[in-house]
Protein backbone atom coordinates (compact mmCIF):
# COMPACT_ATOMS: atom_id res chain seq x y z
CA UNK A 1 0.00 0.00 0.00
CA UNK A 2 2.51 2.71 0.86
CA UNK A 3 5.20 1.55 -1.90
CA UNK A 4 2.07 2.02 -4.21
CA UNK A 5 1.38 5.29 -2.52
CA UNK A 6 4.68 6.58 -2.66
CA UNK A 7 5.02 5.95 -6.49
CA UNK A 8 2.02 7.87 -7.23
CA UNK A 9 3.47 11.08 -5.25
CA UNK A 10 6.77 10.68 -7.11
CA UNK A 11 4.79 10.66 -10.25
CA UNK A 12 2.91 14.28 -9.40
CA UNK A 13 5.81 15.94 -8.28
CA UNK A 14 7.65 14.99 -11.46
CA UNK A 15 5.11 15.99 -13.35
CA UNK A 16 4.77 19.25 -11.47
CA UNK A 17 8.75 20.37 -11.51
CA UNK A 18 8.07 19.41 -15.56
CA UNK A 19 5.65 21.67 -15.77
CA UNK A 20 7.30 24.56 -14.10
CA UNK A 21 10.58 24.58 -15.74
CA UNK A 22 8.79 24.41 -19.39
CA UNK A 23 7.09 27.61 -18.46
CA UNK A 24 10.44 29.24 -17.97
CA UNK A 25 11.70 28.56 -21.60
CA UNK A 26 11.54 30.82 -23.80
CA UNK A 27 11.41 30.83 -28.23
CA UNK A 28 14.88 31.35 -29.48
CA UNK A 29 16.33 33.42 -31.95
CA UNK A 30 16.42 32.50 -35.53
CA UNK A 31 19.91 32.68 -36.77
CA UNK A 32 20.87 35.10 -39.26
CA UNK A 33 21.68 32.69 -41.77
CA UNK A 34 18.41 31.97 -41.97
CA UNK A 35 17.79 35.45 -43.80
CA UNK A 36 19.17 34.41 -46.49
CA UNK A 37 17.27 31.12 -46.98
CA UNK A 38 14.36 31.79 -49.74
CA UNK A 39 11.15 31.95 -47.97
CA UNK A 40 9.43 28.86 -48.78
CA UNK A 41 12.50 26.68 -47.41
CA UNK A 42 12.37 28.80 -43.94
CA UNK A 43 11.41 27.20 -40.85
CA UNK A 44 8.28 29.13 -39.09
CA UNK A 45 9.28 30.79 -36.28
CA UNK A 46 6.75 30.19 -33.10
CA UNK A 47 4.49 32.86 -32.41
CA UNK A 48 5.30 34.68 -28.58
CA UNK A 49 3.45 31.65 -25.93
CA UNK A 50 0.58 33.56 -24.71
CA UNK A 51 0.52 34.15 -20.88
CA UNK A 52 -1.35 31.73 -18.81
CA UNK A 53 -1.43 33.71 -15.61
CA UNK A 54 -3.65 36.60 -15.20
CA UNK A 55 -3.03 39.19 -13.03
CA UNK A 56 -5.99 38.90 -11.28
CA UNK A 57 -5.53 35.19 -10.93
CA UNK A 58 -1.82 35.88 -9.40
CA UNK A 59 -3.57 38.51 -6.53
CA UNK A 60 -5.68 35.41 -5.66
CA UNK A 61 -3.19 32.98 -5.19
CA UNK A 62 -0.76 35.87 -3.24
CA UNK A 63 -3.85 36.13 -1.29
CA UNK A 64 -3.67 32.38 -0.23
CA UNK A 65 -0.44 32.20 0.54
CA UNK A 66 -0.80 34.84 2.52
CA UNK A 67 -3.69 32.92 4.61
CA UNK A 68 -0.87 29.73 4.84
CA UNK A 69 -0.32 30.76 8.52
CA UNK A 70 -4.14 30.12 9.29
CA UNK A 71 -3.76 26.50 7.91
CA UNK A 72 -0.55 25.99 9.79
CA UNK A 73 2.11 25.88 7.57
CA UNK A 74 4.61 29.26 6.39
CA UNK A 75 3.69 31.67 3.74
CA UNK A 76 7.67 32.05 3.17
CA UNK A 77 7.65 28.16 1.36
CA UNK A 78 5.60 29.54 -1.49
CA UNK A 79 7.67 32.22 -2.49
CA UNK A 80 5.23 35.18 -1.70
CA UNK A 81 7.97 37.85 -2.49
CA UNK A 82 9.02 36.43 -5.72
CA UNK A 83 5.66 36.82 -6.54
CA UNK A 84 4.91 40.48 -5.71
CA UNK A 85 7.52 41.46 -7.66
CA UNK A 86 6.73 39.28 -10.95
CA UNK A 87 2.66 40.56 -10.17
CA UNK A 88 4.51 44.13 -10.59
CA UNK A 89 5.54 43.37 -13.51
CA UNK A 90 2.40 42.21 -15.30
CA UNK A 91 1.44 39.08 -16.82
CA UNK A 92 4.22 37.50 -19.11
CA UNK A 93 6.37 34.62 -18.85
CA UNK A 94 8.23 35.34 -15.60
CA UNK A 95 4.26 35.89 -13.79
CA UNK A 96 3.99 32.46 -15.28
CA UNK A 97 6.86 31.25 -14.45
CA UNK A 98 6.63 32.00 -10.43
CA UNK A 99 3.00 31.76 -9.65
CA UNK A 100 2.54 28.46 -11.46
CA UNK A 101 5.47 27.18 -9.00
CA UNK A 102 4.35 28.64 -6.01
CA UNK A 103 0.46 27.61 -6.81
CA UNK A 104 1.62 24.25 -7.26
CA UNK A 105 3.61 23.70 -4.45
CA UNK A 106 0.27 25.24 -2.41
CA UNK A 107 -1.90 22.81 -3.88
CA UNK A 108 -0.25 20.04 -3.29
CA UNK A 109 0.63 20.71 0.49
CA UNK A 110 -3.23 21.81 0.84
CA UNK A 111 -4.28 18.40 -0.85
CA UNK A 112 -1.82 15.84 0.61
CA UNK A 113 0.10 17.58 3.28
CA UNK A 114 3.19 19.17 3.16
CA UNK A 115 5.30 16.66 4.96
CA UNK A 116 5.40 13.70 1.99
CA UNK A 117 7.51 11.16 3.97
CA UNK A 118 4.52 9.73 5.96
CA UNK A 119 5.60 6.34 6.16
CA UNK A 120 8.58 7.53 8.65
CA UNK A 121 6.15 8.12 11.01
CA UNK A 122 4.11 4.65 10.54
CA UNK A 123 0.95 6.39 8.36
CA UNK A 124 -0.20 4.00 5.74
CA UNK A 125 -3.67 5.78 5.07
CA UNK A 126 -3.64 5.74 1.10
CA UNK A 127 -4.85 8.55 -1.30
CA UNK A 128 -6.88 8.31 -4.45
CA UNK A 129 -4.06 8.28 -7.43
CA UNK A 130 -7.32 9.93 -9.46
CA UNK A 131 -6.69 13.26 -6.75
CA UNK A 132 -3.10 13.25 -7.75
CA UNK A 133 -3.24 12.99 -11.30
CA UNK A 134 -6.17 15.31 -11.91
CA UNK A 135 -4.64 18.15 -9.51
CA UNK A 136 -2.38 19.98 -11.87
CA UNK A 137 -5.48 20.34 -14.59
CA UNK A 138 -7.80 21.32 -12.42
CA UNK A 139 -5.70 23.95 -11.21
CA UNK A 140 -5.15 25.23 -14.82
CA UNK A 141 -8.96 25.41 -15.06
CA UNK A 142 -9.46 27.26 -12.02
CA UNK A 143 -6.44 30.09 -13.26
CA UNK A 144 -8.22 30.44 -16.85
CA UNK A 145 -11.97 30.91 -15.08
CA UNK A 146 -10.35 33.60 -11.96
CA UNK A 147 -11.31 31.59 -8.95
CA UNK A 148 -7.88 30.52 -7.88
CA UNK A 149 -8.74 31.08 -4.33
CA UNK A 150 -12.02 28.96 -4.12
CA UNK A 151 -9.96 26.55 -5.68
CA UNK A 152 -6.77 26.19 -3.51
CA UNK A 153 -9.56 26.32 -0.22
CA UNK A 154 -11.48 23.59 -1.82
CA UNK A 155 -8.72 21.37 -1.32
CA UNK A 156 -8.32 22.01 2.41
CA UNK A 157 -9.92 19.21 4.71
CA UNK A 158 -13.72 20.02 5.33
CA UNK A 159 -14.33 17.72 8.41
CA UNK A 160 -15.05 19.95 11.59
CA UNK A 161 -12.21 17.89 13.27
CA UNK A 162 -9.87 19.83 11.12
CA UNK A 163 -11.65 22.91 11.51
CA UNK A 164 -12.02 22.77 14.98
CA UNK A 165 -8.42 22.74 15.04
CA UNK A 166 -7.99 25.94 12.56
CA UNK A 167 -10.13 27.83 14.86
CA UNK A 168 -7.72 26.96 17.86
CA UNK A 169 -4.95 27.78 16.29
CA UNK A 170 -5.05 32.26 16.26
CA UNK A 171 -4.63 31.86 20.21
CA UNK A 172 -2.27 29.42 20.58
CA UNK A 173 1.47 29.48 21.36
CA UNK A 174 4.52 27.79 21.63
CA UNK A 175 4.12 23.81 21.97
CA UNK A 176 0.41 24.52 22.31
CA UNK A 177 0.83 25.72 18.43
CA UNK A 178 2.93 23.26 17.36
CA UNK A 179 0.44 20.59 18.20
CA UNK A 180 -2.37 22.05 16.88
CA UNK A 181 0.00 22.25 13.46
CA UNK A 182 0.83 18.73 13.37
CA UNK A 183 -2.54 17.80 13.64
CA UNK A 184 -3.67 19.66 10.90
CA UNK A 185 -1.44 18.49 8.60
CA UNK A 186 -2.36 14.54 9.82
CA UNK A 187 -5.51 15.58 8.94
CA UNK A 188 -4.79 17.07 5.55
CA UNK A 189 -3.17 13.36 4.71
CA UNK A 190 -6.76 12.00 5.10
CA UNK A 191 -9.14 11.28 2.98
CA UNK A 192 -11.66 13.58 1.48
CA UNK A 193 -14.66 11.77 2.43
CA UNK A 194 -14.35 8.87 5.41
CA UNK A 195 -17.51 7.24 4.14
CA UNK A 196 -21.03 7.37 6.13
CA UNK A 197 -20.04 4.16 8.10
CA UNK A 198 -16.89 3.36 10.00
CA UNK A 199 -15.14 2.96 12.98
CA UNK A 200 -12.30 5.86 14.14
CA UNK A 201 -10.10 4.16 16.79
CA UNK A 202 -8.00 7.22 17.77
CA UNK A 203 -4.75 5.54 19.15
CA UNK A 204 -4.00 8.49 21.89
CA UNK A 205 -7.33 8.88 22.79
CA UNK A 206 -7.56 4.83 23.55
CA UNK A 207 -11.01 4.82 22.17
CA UNK A 208 -12.87 3.20 19.17
CA UNK A 209 -15.72 5.92 18.06
CA UNK A 210 -18.57 3.90 15.80
CA UNK A 211 -19.86 6.41 12.76
CA UNK A 212 -23.29 5.04 11.60
CA UNK A 213 -24.37 6.99 8.86
CA UNK A 214 -22.03 9.90 9.44
CA UNK A 215 -23.28 10.37 13.08
CA UNK A 216 -21.41 9.62 15.76
CA UNK A 217 -23.10 6.61 17.78
CA UNK A 218 -21.40 4.80 20.68
CA UNK A 219 -17.85 4.88 22.20
CA UNK A 220 -15.53 1.67 23.09
CA UNK A 221 -12.69 1.87 25.24
CA UNK A 222 -9.02 0.62 23.86
CA UNK A 223 -6.00 -0.76 24.39
CA UNK A 224 -3.26 -0.03 21.71
CA UNK A 225 0.19 -0.44 20.59
CA UNK A 226 2.63 -0.10 23.16
CA UNK A 227 5.30 2.50 21.89
CA UNK A 228 8.28 -0.17 21.00
CA UNK A 229 5.27 -1.64 18.89
CA UNK A 230 3.08 0.50 17.80
CA UNK A 231 -0.30 0.66 15.90
CA UNK A 232 0.21 1.18 12.36
CA UNK A 233 -1.76 3.74 11.08
CA UNK A 234 -4.02 2.87 8.08
CA UNK A 235 -7.15 2.11 6.84
CA UNK A 236 -8.66 -1.29 7.39
CA UNK A 237 -12.44 -2.87 6.16
CA UNK A 238 -14.17 -5.01 8.65
CA UNK A 239 -15.63 -8.17 6.90
CA UNK A 240 -16.63 -10.39 9.69
CA UNK A 241 -16.69 -11.80 13.09
CA UNK A 242 -14.87 -14.43 14.17
CA UNK A 243 -16.38 -16.25 17.55
CA UNK A 244 -13.55 -18.31 19.83
CA UNK A 245 -10.67 -17.34 17.46
CA UNK A 246 -8.01 -19.34 17.29
CA UNK A 247 -4.94 -17.13 17.58
CA UNK A 248 -1.64 -17.31 14.61
CA UNK A 249 1.14 -15.76 16.50
CA UNK A 250 2.90 -13.53 14.15
CA UNK A 251 6.71 -14.34 14.15
CA UNK A 252 7.39 -11.06 15.64
CA UNK A 253 5.68 -12.07 18.61
CA UNK A 254 7.74 -16.01 18.30
CA UNK A 255 11.15 -13.95 17.44
CA UNK A 256 10.72 -11.41 20.68
CA UNK A 257 9.62 -14.23 23.02
CA UNK A 258 11.84 -16.50 21.84
CA UNK A 259 8.46 -19.67 22.04
CA UNK A 260 10.38 -22.88 21.60
CA UNK A 261 7.57 -25.66 20.58
CA UNK A 262 6.47 -27.53 23.48
CA UNK A 263 5.68 -24.93 26.01
CA UNK A 264 1.67 -25.68 27.11
CA UNK A 265 -1.20 -24.53 25.22
CA UNK A 266 0.15 -23.65 22.05
CA UNK A 267 0.19 -25.89 18.41
CA UNK A 268 3.42 -26.10 16.67
CA UNK A 269 4.53 -26.61 13.13
CA UNK A 270 7.98 -26.19 11.36
CA UNK A 271 8.55 -25.44 7.93
CA UNK A 272 11.54 -24.76 6.41
CA UNK A 273 12.97 -24.08 9.44
CA UNK A 274 10.68 -21.51 10.38
CA UNK A 275 8.49 -22.46 13.45
CA UNK A 276 4.38 -21.20 13.22
CA UNK A 277 2.58 -21.24 16.14
CA UNK A 278 -1.42 -21.44 17.08
CA UNK A 279 -3.22 -20.94 20.32
CA UNK A 280 -6.84 -22.49 20.09
CA UNK A 281 -9.69 -21.14 21.46
CA UNK A 282 -10.05 -21.06 25.21
CA UNK A 283 -10.07 -18.96 28.55
CA UNK A 284 -6.75 -17.85 28.27
CA UNK A 285 -6.67 -17.24 24.23
CA UNK A 286 -5.27 -13.92 23.37
CA UNK A 287 -7.38 -13.01 21.81
CA UNK A 288 -10.28 -13.53 23.94
CA UNK A 289 -13.62 -14.47 22.72
CA UNK A 290 -14.24 -12.66 19.96
CA UNK A 291 -12.18 -11.48 16.64
CA UNK A 292 -13.00 -8.92 13.96
CA UNK A 293 -10.95 -10.28 10.70
CA UNK A 294 -9.74 -6.67 9.05
CA UNK A 295 -8.35 -6.92 5.66
CA UNK A 296 -4.23 -5.55 5.90
CA UNK A 297 -1.33 -7.06 5.44
CA UNK A 298 -0.02 -6.29 8.71
CA UNK A 299 -1.66 -8.76 10.79
CA UNK A 300 -3.76 -6.07 12.78
CA UNK A 301 -7.63 -6.41 14.11
CA UNK A 302 -9.98 -5.58 16.46
CA UNK A 303 -10.24 -8.01 19.22
CA UNK A 304 -11.02 -9.44 22.82
CA UNK A 305 -8.12 -9.95 25.70
CA UNK A 306 -8.59 -12.05 28.92
CA UNK A 307 -6.49 -9.41 30.23
CA UNK A 308 -9.29 -7.11 30.94
CA UNK A 309 -6.90 -4.89 33.52
CA UNK A 310 -5.78 -2.86 31.10
CA UNK A 311 -8.49 -1.38 29.83
CA UNK A 312 -8.87 0.42 33.59
CA UNK A 313 -5.38 1.88 33.06
CA UNK A 314 -4.87 5.75 32.47
CA UNK A 315 -2.10 4.87 29.59
CA UNK A 316 -3.07 2.22 27.61
CA UNK A 317 -0.56 2.16 25.09
CA UNK A 318 -0.08 -2.26 25.87
CA UNK A 319 -0.46 -4.46 22.98
CA UNK A 320 1.92 -5.77 20.37
CA UNK A 321 0.16 -3.62 17.86
CA UNK A 322 -3.51 -4.98 17.74
CA UNK A 323 -6.50 -3.02 18.93
CA UNK A 324 -7.95 -4.84 22.58
CA UNK A 325 -11.88 -3.38 22.76
CA UNK A 326 -13.57 -3.39 25.82
CA UNK A 327 -17.05 -5.02 25.42
CA UNK A 328 -16.03 -5.81 22.20
CA UNK A 329 -19.19 -8.26 22.45
CA UNK A 330 -21.30 -5.29 22.72
CA UNK A 331 -19.68 -3.73 19.70
CA UNK A 332 -20.53 -6.81 17.08
CA UNK A 333 -23.75 -6.82 18.92
CA UNK A 334 -24.40 -3.44 17.39
CA UNK A 335 -22.64 -3.69 14.05
CA UNK A 336 -24.83 -6.37 13.70
CA UNK A 337 -28.38 -4.58 14.00
CA UNK A 338 -28.40 -3.26 10.55
CA UNK A 339 -29.64 -6.37 8.22
CA UNK A 340 -27.20 -8.42 10.04
CA UNK A 341 -28.05 -12.61 11.14
CA UNK A 342 -28.22 -11.36 14.88
CA UNK A 343 -29.64 -15.24 15.72
CA UNK A 344 -26.42 -16.38 14.20
CA UNK A 345 -23.87 -14.16 16.27
CA UNK A 346 -25.59 -15.00 19.30
CA UNK A 347 -25.68 -18.66 18.68
CA UNK A 348 -21.91 -18.27 17.92
CA UNK A 349 -21.45 -16.80 21.24
CA UNK A 350 -23.35 -19.67 23.12
CA UNK A 351 -20.53 -22.68 21.29
CA UNK A 352 -17.10 -22.70 22.19
CA UNK A 353 -16.02 -24.31 18.34
CA UNK A 354 -14.86 -21.25 16.08
CA UNK A 355 -17.74 -19.49 13.89
CA UNK A 356 -17.32 -16.82 11.76
CA UNK A 357 -20.07 -14.52 10.94
CA UNK A 358 -19.95 -12.44 8.13
CA UNK A 359 -21.13 -8.44 9.29
CA UNK A 360 -24.43 -6.64 7.21
CA UNK A 361 -22.82 -4.93 5.75
CA UNK A 362 -18.40 -3.27 5.17
CA UNK A 363 -17.35 -1.02 7.56
CA UNK A 364 -13.82 0.66 7.19
CA UNK A 365 -12.05 0.88 10.49
CA UNK A 366 -9.71 3.91 10.52
CA UNK A 367 -6.31 3.74 12.84
CA UNK A 368 -5.32 7.29 13.08
CA UNK A 369 -3.25 9.06 15.37
CA UNK A 370 -4.14 12.85 16.73
CA UNK A 371 -2.84 14.34 19.96
CA UNK A 372 -5.97 16.89 19.45
CA UNK A 373 -9.07 16.03 18.35
CA UNK A 374 -12.96 17.38 18.35
CA UNK A 375 -15.00 15.25 20.71
CA UNK A 376 -18.69 14.33 20.23
CA UNK A 377 -19.98 17.77 21.80
CA UNK A 378 -17.94 20.12 19.25
CA UNK A 379 -15.08 20.67 21.87
CA UNK A 380 -11.24 20.16 21.30
CA UNK A 381 -9.73 17.96 23.31
CA UNK A 382 -6.44 17.04 24.00
CA UNK A 383 -4.93 13.76 24.57
CA UNK A 384 -1.03 12.49 25.31
CA UNK A 385 1.48 11.50 22.72
CA UNK A 386 2.52 7.99 23.45
CA UNK A 387 4.43 7.60 20.51
CA UNK A 388 6.26 11.14 20.81
CA UNK A 389 5.65 12.06 17.33
CA UNK A 390 3.87 15.87 17.38
CA UNK A 391 7.54 17.67 17.87
CA UNK A 392 9.06 15.56 15.16
CA UNK A 393 6.02 16.30 12.52
CA UNK A 394 6.12 20.39 13.68
CA UNK A 395 10.17 20.35 12.89
CA UNK A 396 9.56 18.72 9.43
CA UNK A 397 6.52 21.43 8.59
CA UNK A 398 9.10 24.15 8.93
CA UNK A 399 12.04 22.68 7.38
CA UNK A 400 11.92 19.12 6.11
CA UNK A 401 8.95 19.51 3.80
CA UNK A 402 8.54 18.37 0.22
CA UNK A 403 9.25 21.49 -1.87
CA UNK A 404 8.21 21.32 -5.61
CA UNK A 405 10.05 24.78 -6.67
CA UNK A 406 12.02 27.59 -5.42
CA UNK A 407 13.37 30.71 -6.55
Amino acid sequence: MSTMHGAAAFGLRGFLLASAALLSIGATDVPASLSTVPAIAQAPVAAPIAATWPVESARQLLTAIEGAPAEGLRASDYNPAALRRAIEGGAGAELDRVAQASAQTLAHDYAFGRVSDRESFDWHIARSMDEMAGLSGRLTQAVAAGKVGPFLASLLPGDPRYAALRDALPGASGGDRDRIRANMERWRWMPRDLGRDYLYVNVPSYRLRVFDDGMPTSTYTVVVGAPDTPTPLMMTPATSVVVNPWWNVPQSIIRKSNMRAGRPGFVYASSGGQLSVRQPPGPRNALGKIKFNLINDQAIYLHDTPAKAGFARDDRALSHGCIRVKDIDQLAAELMRDGGDAGAFDEALAQTRTETVPLPKRWNVYLVYFTMDRDDDGALVSYGDPYGRDAQLAARLDGGGMRIASN
